[in-house]
């Protein structure tokens, strides 16, 4: 450190160095840290924020130039937020993402009366309806502000959704007095996060202002999409791997059925289908003299033996695919076995 740096060091005040050093140990406390403003905020409500974000993260507030300083001295790209501490600000950190503390200050938002000279930041709308008040003064007052209200049943109503002020106009007193009048609290009152610090990048806002629920469909449709395009091009993956061989396997007993491939694993599907061929056959000849008397009154099988494995259908999870495509074989060749036996009747009185 050079002369003059300490000379600088020596004139800050032991408060002012003690409140920087806590500052930049809050700083190094937390994997996320994000500038809040808290304008306008009364200090009761800032303390019960607090205690709704104990445990998940911490609000300080401090001076302006301190915090700056804190920021300074730790570096690490964290000075970049610098740039939102202007006016009422305060930090919060958290070892949450950024997108879960933006989610979390949102949903902690509360309606609050807006006071006189207040800037909304919203339209302001007094809606359509009772609006309990007997008729007197008020249906003046309404109508002042630019209500469409009149007196009608013995009390006054407005007659249509009224916007008497738009976002970023200055609010009236006459207003002010009339929402307090109607119970209206058009602000919010919460933690407004203006950029957050995590892991190197620096998110505003808007960056972090993301329907989750919309998020996570999107990644599920493109994981759905790339399994599909894996089976498709028959590129064999951990994922599609399983998918893939039983597809493969249905494939070759259905080409072993169509050839007659004698074989231990076909040798019942086999029986099966040569069965409902005798049936049909059976079946199609009108008259029963022209048949051994062992097949007249044969009855054509109801249908022909599900020789074929089902394919991979695309279906997102697929370890319960492959529990349903083994389920469904080992009901298959149980359906199977019992039509073999049947099957093995037939051919016996056939042949004798």
């Amino acid at each position: 450190m050079s002369a003059e740096a300490e000379r600088k060091t020596e004139t800050i005040p032991q408060w002012k160095r003690e409140e920087t050093d806590a500052i930049v140990e809050f700083l190094e406390s937390y994997g996320s840290i994000g500038v809040v403003d808290i304008t306008g905020i009364p200090s009761k409500q800032l303390q019960d924020m607090r205690r709704e974000l104990h445990g998940t993260a911490a609000l300080r507030v401090s001076r302006n130039t301190l915090i700056e300083r804190a920021l300074a001295e730790v570096g690490d790209g964290l000075e970049g937020i610098a740039e939102h501490v202007d006016g009422q600000v305060g930090l919060i950190g958290t070892n949450d993402n950024p997108f879960g503390l933006y989610q979390q200050l949102e949903a902690s938002k509360t309606p609050a009366p807006i006071n006189a000279g207040e800037v909304t930041p919203n339209d302001i709308v007094i809606p359509e309806g009772d609006t309990g008040v007997d008729p007197g003064p008020f249906v003046g007052d309404l109508q002042t502000v630019g209500a469409n209200a009149r007196i009608d049943g013995g009390s006054i109503k407005v007659v249509e959704d009224s916007t008497v002020l738009s976002a970023g106009e200055e609010v009236s007193a006459d207003l002010a007095n009339v929402l307090a009048e109607l119970g209206i609290e058009p602000k919010e009152v919460g933690l407004d996060l203006r950029g957050v610090f995590s892991e190197g990048v620096l998110f505003s806002p808007e960056e972090l202002d993301i329907d989750v629920e919309e998020y996570v469909a999107d990644l599920e449709a493109a994981s759905s999409a790339a399994r599909n395009l894996s089976l498709n091009a028959e590129y064999p993956t951990a994922r599609t791997a399983p998918s893939m061989l039983a597809k493969a396997a249905g494939e070759a007993k259905s080409v072993g059925l169509s050839a007659a491939v004698e074989s231990p694993d076909l040798a019942d599907d086999l029986v099966s289908k040569a069965d409902a061929q005798v049936r049909a056959l059976a079946g199609a000849i009108d008259d029963e003299e022209a048949l051994p008397e062992e097949l007249r009154g044969v009855e054509a099988a109801p249908a022909t033996p599900a020789a074929d494995a089902e394919e991979a259908d695309g279906d997102d999870d697929e370890a319960d695919e492959a529990a349903v495509e083994e389920s469904s074989d080992e009901d298959e060749d149980e359906d199977n076995a019992e039509d073999a036996d049947d099957g093995g009747d037939a051919l016996g009185d056939m042949f004798g």
